[in-house]
């Protein structure tokens, strides 16, 4: 583990933010479209050339159903308990970030460096159940902050990321093969939904304010994705060991997940529903800077218990 540099993903992605900032701050460039571009655009076809690629297996499909229903889990549970104390749309957020994490910006490249071709496989199929979750339950549970039931369905029905998964399944079934000019053209929303992902934090934080620095929302982000994630994975990965015998490259791959910062897309997604989206930027960013000093020493003891050091 200490032969990995984490810094290149680290600075790629605070570069990004930054320009994001000085694009808020000099330019006047509002978030809010690129928001809904990336909701009703860009995820959906970056989601899609995913996942027809990975050929998905009923094993693999298996591992996307399990980390919906876990990520989905952990939001409904940290609902029902920090909305008790907060508003209810800082409960939302709360409870939408909860249940995700910065599994693709900052999580892939550490797979790759990390986990063997099997084991990077297993964890795409892993992110892009974390993805579907996060326009889906969580959609619907941040729109609650602010929506009734019936728009908040509504809202969800409308999302084309839902459509664009079903749309990959059936494509990977049929006899004949999307065309590879078409998977290539794709290939420029994958890169586009990184950058933009990143910069839309730092235009969210051009128009911060300090008002905006909440103590008791940071805490409970961050107690989320560093505390309560590490060992939600580091316990499914022994359960697992003792019960299925899971191979070593799949266990990495669970406690990888469990360890990466706050997921871009909570700014995203408040930008778009209008749910506190500044304190959604400041917990990420806090997040992702902390990331090179937590990540490390998480996976070297995450990785002796669960006997893969």
């Amino acid at each position: 583990m200490s032969q990995v540099d984490l810094s290149q993903p680290l600075w790629m992605l605070l570069i990004f933010v930054a320009l994001g900032w000085l694009c808020a701050r000099r330019l006047a460039v509002d978030p809010r479209p690129i928001a809904t571009l990336l909701i009703y655009l860009i995820a959906p076809l970056t989601f899609f050339r995913g996942l027809y690629l990975g050929e998905p297996s009923p094993a693999l499909l298996g591992l996307t159903a399990g980390m919906f229903a876990l990520a989905s889990v952990l939001c409904l549970v940290t609902h029902a308990v920090v909305r008790r104390y907060f508003a209810p749309q800082e409960a939302a957020l709360l409870a939408f970030s909860a249940g995700t994490g910065n599994t693709g910006y900052f999580g892939l490249p550490l797979a790759m460096a990390l986990l063997p071709p099997e084991g990077v496989a297993a964890y795409l199929f892993c992110l892009l159940g974390v993805t579907l979750f996060e326009f889906s339950v969580g959609f619907y549970i941040s729109a609650r902050g602010q929506f009734s039931v019936r728009e908040s369905l509504g809202k969800i029905v409308r999302l084309p990321l839902l459509y664009a998964f079903l749309a990959a399944l059936v494509a990977s079934h049929l006899p004949w093969s999307v065309p590879g000019a078409v998977i290539e053209g794709l290939d420029y929303f994958r890169a586009s939904y990184t950058v933009l992902g990143m910069m839309i934090i730092g235009m969210t934080l051009g128009g911060v304010s300090m008002r905006a620095f909440d103590v008791r929302f940071l805490g409970v982000c961050i107690a989320a994705r560093y505390v309560m994630w590490p060992l939600v994975m580091l316990g499914l990965v022994l359960a697992l060991q003792a019960t299925m015998g899971i191979s070593s490259t799949l266990a990495g791959a669970l406690i990888l997940l469990g360890v990466v910062p706050m997921a871009a897309n909570v700014v995203v997604i408040a930008m778009e529903l209008n749910i506190r989206p500044a304190k959604g930027a400041i917990a990420v960013l806090l997040t992702t800077v902390a990331a090179p000093l937590i990540i490390p020493s998480y996976l070297d003891i995450l990785w002796r218990i669960a006997g893969l050091g």
